[in-house]
């Protein structure tokens, strides 16, 4: 069993040396980060070494690893741990004995964002993009800002940074509640698909929780004119200032004439005036993602046309649609998309920047209870995008196993098994995938656990099939 962390539990006046239980995670890495910033002793501990764990160590932070009691030192005074930990953890279990205050990652971060205006970008789906072109519109118009994101800035090379302005940005994780502890001045929902109901129990409790999120917004409300739960949601909304984004004809803010034959361009309308913009990245969701992040830039008073061209800067978000490699012709991207819409919208994206080459799809399955209750709804996205699937075993993450839930489960709801393979073992699955691919086509690994570290595996098999 993973942990329940404790949402109230009481922040320390002064958290001292801080030790985080799996520090490598990006959001973890962000608010080590910003405590190394704030002046702290920061320590660590995670399952492997990464590019965070090594950004972190050239800023001062202690790390170790692989789990171990020893590695919390006497003098630590506060913990830090994510609700992905077992509760066996001998780590967790040393802090409970010695009777640390124990916080969960999302209430260190409150600590941090204590007395500043919070920008929180919540929704199943869109929330790092948003977020990173929040911050990038923010440093284009000569803002200082405060954020943490779920994933690496491009152009930027961090996650998170603290600044000397007054706003700060944070990617709000809707997952386990937590996006609910904080004081948020300005919240962006980019939509409301459900997901989490392990965590929820129903779509109607997961839909409140938005309600609750946007309803305590001290100035105003960003939120999806076209997803459906997003529209359930606004119903419900007792705020004053609510602004809505998207190609709805009733939009505050109406994306319009978009070409997607490339990097997608497209118009805005906003408060009676049109405004056009051509981003770096590609998909019609990008367009989108760009107009609630515009939405919430003009809603914090920023010149609207300045806004938009600061928005068109970011460059993208690490594991968001990232080429790794081309060997023989083929293009090996990874993409963290682990819901049915995600890996829509991601595969979408990547048929309009394919040309005349295919799409083959290496999909891992993330968590039983999602793999079991969206079985059919990946088939049937990866069937529909893609030119060929590979499925690989599901990806635990803080789930038990759950007999008869594989990989397979999604490859067996295909309607044409021969453009379907469930391979779980990895290096087979990585020649396999080289053995189909063609010149001009584009491999995406698929998947917000470890799946991108197939990426190594698909390129040497690449150049031994076409090297």
């Amino acid at each position: 069993m993973t942990i329940k962390p404790d949402l109230s539990a009481q922040i320390p006046a002064e958290l001292g040396a801080v030790h985080f239980v799996g520090i490598g995670g990006s959001g973890m890495s962000g608010i080590a980060r910003l405590m190394l910033g704030d002046g702290h002793r920061v320590t660590g501990s995670d399952v492997r070494d990464s590019a965070n764990i090594a950004a972190l160590r050239e800023l001062g932070a202690e790390i170790a690893i692989g789990h171990d009691a020893a590695n919390l030192a006497d003098d630590i005074d506060t913990v830090v741990v994510t609700g992905a930990l077992w509760e066996d953890n001998p780590e967790y279990r040393l802090a409970l004995e010695r009777g640390l205050p124990v916080l969960h990652r999302s209430l260190a971060l409150a600590a941090l964002i204590s007395g500043r205006r919070l920008v929180s970008v919540a929704g199943a789906h869109g929330k790092t993009t948003s977020t990173g072109m929040i911050v990038t519109g923010l440093l284009a118009l000569g803002e200082d800002p405060n954020f943490v994101n779920g994933g690496v800035i491009e152009g930027l090379g961090v996650s998170s940074a603290a600044g000397a302005g007054e706003l700060f940005v944070v990617e709000a994780d809707e997952s386990d509640g937590s996006f609910l502890l904080y004081d948020t001045s300005v919240a962006l929902i980019t939509n409301v698909d459900p997901d989490h109901l392990d965590h929820y129990g129903s779509r109607e409790a997961f839909e409140q929780a938005f309600v609750t999120f946007a309803d305590g917004a001290r100035e105003l409300v960003v939120v999806s004119s076209d997803d459906a739960g997003a529209k359930r949601v606004t119903e419900k909304l007792s705020h004053e200032h609510v602004v809505t984004f998207g190609q709805a004809a009733d939009a505050t803010v109406r994306v319009h004439s978009v070409e997607t034959d490339g990097p997608v361009s497209f118009a805005v309308d906003y408060a009676g005036a049109t405004y056009r913009a051509t981003l770096r990245i590609p998909g019609l969701h990008n367009a989108i993602n760009a107009a609630g992040a515009f939405a919430v830039l003009v809603g914090l008073g920023f010149d609207p046309e300045a806004s938009l061209a600061g928005i068109a800067r970011f460059a993208g978000t690490g594991r968001r649609f990232e080429l790794h490699g081309t060997v023989g012709g083929v293009s090996v991207y990874d993409d963290y998309a682990h819901h049915p819409t995600e890996v829509a919208a991601a595969l979408a994206a990547a048929r309009t920047v394919v040309g005349e080459g295919r799409i083959i799809a290496v999909h891992q399955p993330h968590t039983y209870s999602r793999t079991q209750t969206f079985a059919k709804e990946f088939a049937e996205v990866l069937e529909q995008y893609a030119d060929e699937t590979v499925v690989l075993d599901v990806y635990g993450a803080r789930e038990d196993p759950v007999p008869g839930v594989t990989g397979a489960l999604v490859s067996e709801r295909f309607a044409d098994p021969a453009h379907v393979a469930f391979v779980p073992d990895w290096q087979q699955a990585a020649d396999y995938t080289a053995s189909i691919a063609r010149d001009g086509d584009f491999v995406i690994t698929l998947g917000c656990g470890d799946v991108y570290r197939i990426v190594p595996q698909l390129l040497g098999s690449l150049e031994r099939e076409r090297g």
